[in-house]
């Protein structure tokens, strides 16, 4: 099994050693996909709609080399910043969330892997940056205790198998290799398992039940003892990566692009809308002074929101910075000590923004053929993938007592009277 270890420092993408910022590339890099964002946003509510499962659109992405962002370019990526990689996610969540929160757990490998031996990387960074997908496979529903796994490792005859059930496996469904979590009887703590997702042992069905981001493949992952090379086996350890930041930053940003899409809902409702009522000033809703404000609010919600996920990308980018010589434990308090942060100040501001849309318009917004309440269902489903409530105490903690956060990275059944307030990394 391999054990992770300390990034290699560089604000242009992992193992990239080269610095690449500024607006002029943010700008390069949005006119290059946004002809793909736009196409994506065209058939967004007819999927919606029809619960038609974005596999074209995420082909679009992997032929545009969307998808490579932060593999290093000897590897023939393209290593932006985490500020430039967040922004451009914002603004994909814009267009669909549902694309942008199913390629969490991929870009999440782009990371894992940067922090692996050469030998690894040499084999897996390629395949990435060919456009294969990495898809997760973490959680279970019950049954496994808190820092445990119910998804077994074992060895027979000198080959690894993998058995167990998964659900939230998002972006599986779309992925050519899904990472699996797991234990193994013996060994401390709980691995990753690399499988490759259309194994004749791996299956994975689309039956999320949420009502919001329903086409995310957030559902069920099965793996029938599914063989598993050695190299393939990571031992894992977040203590001192920048691993929940990350993927707990993702899930802002797609609030954050949900919340830019209400707003465009807002401001063409409102500009096209020729119906008033009399209570008002009787004319046209974009000449009124109070439906004016009421927009401008929703505006500003949202770019708060949008600066917040933005600020906080800076800090794992500075976490990672080699001018800045942080001590891994330093480097994952500011990336982690700021997405909690984060996490505490954006679902507020976009579950408010996506409600307050239905303020500007009349009765006929609630139609279920403009399913404008899927800005909300959507932003509702992704608030609740880690309580804010427990990210405010750890916070606070912090502030009061110098406690230093612990990132989640496990999910399961309560120990009773226990007085454990994280995960076992």
């Amino acid at each position: 099994m391999t054990t992770t270890t300390t990034p290699p420092s560089t604000t242009g993408g992992p193992g990239s050693g080269t610095a690449i910022s500024g607006e002029a590339r943010y700008a390069e890099l949005a006119a290059r996909f946004r002809p793909v964002f736009r196409r994506i946003a065209e058939g967004t509510l007819d999927r919606e709609r029809s619960r038609t499962l974005p596999f074209e659109q995420v082909a679009w992405l992997k032929e545009s080399g969307f998808t490579t962002l932060r593999v290093p370019a000897r590897f023939g990526g393209d290593p932006v910043s985490h500020e430039h990689l967040f922004r451009l996610l914002i603004e994909l969540a814009e267009a669909d969330s549902n694309v942008s929160h199913l390629l969490r757990s991929h870009f999440s490998f782009v990371e894992t892997a940067a922090l692996q031996s050469p030998e690894f990387q040499d084999r897996w960074f390629p395949r990435i940056a060919a456009g294969q997908i990495f898809g997760n496979a973490a959680t279970e529903r019950a049954g496994n205790a808190l820092g445990t796994t119910r998804t077994t490792l074992h060895r027979e005859d000198g080959t690894w198998y993998l058995t167990g059930e998964k659900y939230y496996t998002t972006g599986s469904i779309f992925a050519d290799w899904v990472v699996v979590m797991a234990s193994t009887h013996g060994v401390e703590g709980r691995q990753y398992a690399l499988v490759a997702a259309d194994h004749p042992r791996v299956t994975i069905v689309d039956d999320w039940d949420g009502f919001g981001q329903p086409l995310t493949g957030t559902g069920t992952a099965l793996f029938d003892r599914v063989p598993v090379e050695t190299g393939d086996i990571l031992q894992r350890k977040v203590s001192s990566t920048m691993e929940p930041a990350f993927f707990q930053l993702v899930l802002l940003a797609v609030l954050a692009g949900i919340g830019r899409a209400a707003l465009r809902d807002a401001g063409s409702l409102v500009s096209a809308r020729t119906r008033t009522f009399n209570t008002g000033s009787g004319g046209l809703f974009r000449d009124d002074a109070q439906i004016q404000e009421h927009v401008g609010l929703l505006a500003s919600k949202v770019y708060a929101a949008e600066a917040i996920v933005t600020a906080a990308a800076r800090d794992l980018d500075a976490a990672v910075d080699p001018s800045l010589g942080l001590s891994p434990e330093d480097a994952f308090l500011r990336a982690e000590l700021a997405v909690q942060q984060a996490h505490v100040a954006v679902p507020p501001l976009i579950l408010a923004a996506t409600g307050e849309l239905f303020d500007v318009t009349g009765a006929s917004s609630v139609s279920t053929e403009k399913a404008l309440d899927r800005h909300w269902r959507n932003a509702r489903t992704v608030a609740t993938h880690n309580p804010a409530i427990f990210k405010a105490r750890s916070v606070g903690d912090y502030f009061i007592n110098g406690t230093i956060p612990t990132g989640l990275n496990s999910i399961g059944d309560a120990v009773p009277h226990s007085t454990t307030t994280g995960g076992t990394p």
